[in-house]
């Protein structure tokens, strides 16, 4: 796909290797015992690495866990375009911090049976290209950025309402009111990523999302789902400036879902995250930040032909504490076979 093409890195004068952001935050501090700007330098490089670290928190995924049957083969592809505010702690001299960002993915997906009821396994890699800018110690300061991201894998399974079932049986089975699951997400390392650089697309660790959700459906029409799970990340050993050790902490988050059926293969749904915590960490120095973040969006999904299917969204940061507060429009296709 041409929008998955070599990964390269323009790096304007302002912000050459990111040496001038480093001495601007040095500079500003001058003076102040370690103690008091330690914690404040270590929040800012972790933020600005955030181009892969919080797009996973701020997921907003209607009908992630509704009825399918096994054998369902789904591959598709996306176009996302994010832009706003970077909010940092107000001890960091990083002011008007915005971003824009594209991403294109390739995804696929394919439903199966686990001791009798239905799991499902994805696995999509984005490929992201945007700019930076904002004033560092009242410097302004720009960069770009292109290249693949992290690969993302999610393990399903539906473990109560959502038998495994062959698609002509499951055309007969009455439907459940009440569908329940777990599910897996892994985000892997595979994304670039430049140690002497403040600002990556990839995160160069791995991360790990265990998550319970359920889904009520009633009449067929309507459809009310609520998730719950937490990311747990391991250690960037190579942070900026290649010799420094970042750890975040964990990243709880919920979801909430509202959507409406209007015909066979066209509906329309409400959604909601919070997420909160998630505290960033470089050499083992306090944080100075802490994630209470809030975002809202909606989407339209409609069929196509009995096998092809487009989706749009839009979202928004509703309440930011700390991190991005973008809006967001993504549009998807998606082709089912069996």
């Amino acid at each position: 796909m041409s929008g998955l093409r070599t990964p390269s890195i323009r790096v304007r004068p302002a912000e050459r290797d990111g040496c001038r952001i480093a001495s601007a935050i040095m500079r500003a501090h001058a003076g102040r015992p370690a103690a008091r700007w330690g914690g404040s330098l270590a929040a800012c490089l972790a933020w600005l690495t955030l181009c892969p670290n919080f797009a996973a928190a701020q997921e907003l995924e209607p009908r992630a866990y509704s009825a399918s049957p096994v054998g369902a083969n789904f591959a598709g592809f996306s176009y996302s375009y994010s832009w706003g505010a970077i909010l940092f702690d107000p001890t960091v001299p990083i002011t008007d911090a915005e971003a824009k960002l594209n991403g294109v993915a390739l995804a696929y997906g394919r439903t199966f049976g686990i001791g009798g009821v239905q799991a499902l396994a994805t696995g999509a890699l984005p490929c992201v290209w945007g700019s930076f800018s904002g004033q560092v110690a009242e410097v302004d300061s720009s960069i770009t950025r292109s290249g693949v991201g992290d690969l993302r894998a999610k393990l399903s399974v539906n473990l109560f309402g959502s038998p495994a079932l062959a698609p002509q049986a499951f055309a007969r089975a009455p439907a459940r009111s009440v569908v329940a699951g777990v599910s897996l997400t892994i985000s892997a390392p595979t994304g670039q990523n430049y140690p002497s650089k403040l600002i990556n697309i990839g995160a160069n660790r791995w991360a790990f999302k265990p998550e319970a959700g359920i889904s009520y459906n009633w009449r067929r029409k309507w459809y009310a789902e609520f998730y719950g799970g937490v990311w747990f990340f391991t250690a960037n050993p190579t942070f900026y400036p290649g010799t420094s050790r970042s750890q975040q902490d964990p990243l709880p988050s919920l979801q909430g879902h509202l959507s409406y059926t209007f015909a066979k293969r066209t509906w329309a749904a409400l959604n909601g995250t919070w997420y909160w915590g998630g505290d960033s960490h470089v050499d083992g120095r306090p944080a100075a930040a802490r994630l209470n973040n809030k975002r809202v969006g909606a989407l339209v999904a409609v069929g196509l032909t009995a096998r092809q299917s487009i989706k749009i969204g839009y979202s928004l940061g509703a309440s930011t504490r700390a991190g991005q507060s973008f809006r967001a429009v993504t549009a998807a296709y998606q082709r089912l076979w069996f």
